[in-house]
């Protein structure tokens, strides 16, 4: 029987992943990575950049940290080193082709209108469907030659944060192009080796746009290097309940945020009558949970002090996968005055920096940061050639990228997606999706129909609107973790119970560790 060929676009955490599993399952991967290395957004991170979370959760479930790295939160070259040590152990770098950028996919089999009219994915429910091939059309970076391969089975690992960056949208005559000094976005800042950064930002007055991991980075970094001569400015939107560490009140957060019995408090998609009645019930203790955080949080960091305590719930930072841990000594800056938190919900830019809405004078500025994010969606959507799949796969833009388990779009046959959706730790998260497309591409289960996917992903949809608010199109699991787990087990097979013993069941933290084996 031929071996099916896998085309796996991206070598981050979660090409690696598909990647190997894969090859567990006598596969014929290829890995395509337009950069020179693999690692994805750790193949270049800012200087002072640290695993944002603790070592124990940000793991292989098989490969386990080196005793060489003694760091709780590890910095980027730690981070890095060991995802190298994983590709290495597994035989993983002869399947890459490294410098080879993917310019378009395009499906080869039935017509679109047939397509609609199937009622199991890919018309028979099975994985590689009624024998269509995706052609993929990449192009070697240096030479700039182009080649097309032929498949049987895409797995999209793209990511989210890199590639796109995402620029605000401003009024008329109110966009970069008004401000004599320089707008770069975070992206172009990374991209930049450590020295050259240092002396990019060095004697200027910089605003740095954004409150997310990046944005506090960098904000370090300015501060650093120009002092309260010239300090930096933070310019933000909306107030986060960044962390200061995981130990609120000297409990650990995996305690009250990681085991069955904290996602008991929470409703989930698709749950029975008994655990909603449950989680209405113990709705008393969700709130007090995220009091206890907020308090610690609140009582560790001086945010009414400057006015950045949040107006949602710590939970809902959670649900959305926002969390960011703050850099060490960081409002040390802002109380020496070398960081200047600024509130801004709406700016544009004019000759001399930023024009902030209801603000007389601009902010003066030499140079701004857009520490903003990306448009990983956009990514992940425009490398089709069928407007269909485009379309398909944006779904509408009042709800969340339809994905089923996260993973597969109903409408789209052969072709699997890892790596979007979001977690507390994306690494744990993506591992047991890539087990399951694994399982998925092994035959050991099938599917349900395109109708009943279709409805899952609904409910999905509800949830993540009620937890994350307006960052539903994150498609966070966080927290949801072990309930999401729990449905890839079923699928595969496993018993979704991991722990020995029921008072462990209900109140240990889970993690990466818990499923290093079926």
């Amino acid at each position: 029987m031929e071996t099916k060929k896998i085309a796996i676009v991206g070598a981050g955490i979660s090409g690696l992943l598909a990647c190997r599993y894969t090859l567990s399952k006598g596969l014929q991967p290829i890995v395509f990575e337009s950069q020179a290395g693999l690692g994805g957004v750790w193949t270049k991170t800012v200087e002072t950049t640290k695993l944002q979370t603790p070592k124990p959760a940000y793991q292989f479930s098989d490969f386990p940290w080196p005793d060489s790295v003694a760091e709780e939160f590890p910095d980027g070259h730690q981070v890095l080193g060991y995802v190298k040590s994983y590709a290495r152990h597994f035989d993983l770098f002869k399947h890459i082709k490294f410098g080879t950028r993917v310019l378009s996919i395009g499906y080869d089999g039935p017509p679109g209108e047939a397509m609609r009219s199937w009622s199991l994915w890919g018309g028979d429910g099975r994985p590689f469907g009624l024998g269509g091939k995706w052609k993929i059309r990449v192009q070697n970076c240096l030479s700039l030659e182009t080649e097309t391969y032929e498949v049987d089975f895409v797995i999209l690992c793209v990511g989210r944060f890199s590639g796109v960056p995402n620029i605000p949208e401003f009024p008329p005559n109110r966009g970069p192009e008004a401000f004599h000094g320089k707008v770069i976005h975070s992206m172009d800042y990374v991209a930049m080796d450590y020295q050259t950064a240092r002396e990019f930002v060095g004697g200027k007055k910089v605003v740095v746009v954004g409150l997310q991991k990046f944005a506090l980075d960098i904000a370090m970094e300015c501060s650093a290097a120009n002092g309260v001569e010239r300090p930096c400015t933070v310019l933000y939107r909306t107030e986060h309940w960044n962390i200061p560490d995981y130990l609120p009140w000297g409990v650990p957060l995996g305690l009250l945020y990681f085991s069955r019995f904290s996602e008991l408090l929470v409703h989930k998609p698709g749950e029975s009558l008994l655990l909603s009645l449950l989680a209405t019930l113990l709705s008393p203790l969700r709130w007090a949970a995220s009091k206890f955080v907020e308090t610690d949080i609140k009582r560790k960091l001086p945010l009414k002090k400057f006015g950045m305590v949040p107006k949602h719930s710590f939970l809902q930072e959670l649900s959305s996968c926002l969390i960011a841990t703050v850099p060490e000594k960081f409002y040390d800056r802002v109380e020496e005055g070398s960081i200047i938190l600024n509130k801004a919900p709406e700016f544009g830019f004019c000759k001399d920096g930023i024009s902030i809405a209801g603000e007389v004078e601009p902010l003066n500025s030499d140079l701004v940061i857009l520490a903003t994010g990306f448009m990983g969606e956009k990514k992940l959507i425009d490398v089709f050639e069928s407007q269909l799949f485009q379309d398909s796969l944006s779904g509408s833009p009042n709800s969340i990228v339809p994905l089923y388990r996260e993973c597969i779009h109903p409408r789209i046959p052969q072709l699997a997606v890892i790596g979007f959706s979001e977690s507390v730790a994306n690494l744990y998260t993506s591992e047991i999706r890539c087990r399951w497309l694994a399982e998925l591409l092994a035959g050991t289960f099938e599917l349900p129909p395109i109708k009943k996917m279709e409805e899952d992903i609904e409910e999905w949809d509800k949830y993540m609107k009620r937890s994350s608010g307006q960052y539903y199109r994150r498609s966070c699991i966080g927290a949801l973790h072990i309930w999401y787990n729990d449905q890839l087990c079923r699928d595969m097979g496993w018993n979704p119970k991991r722990k020995k013993g029921f008072f462990a069941e209900l109140f240990e933290p889970y993690g990466p560790t818990d499923y290093v084996s079926p």
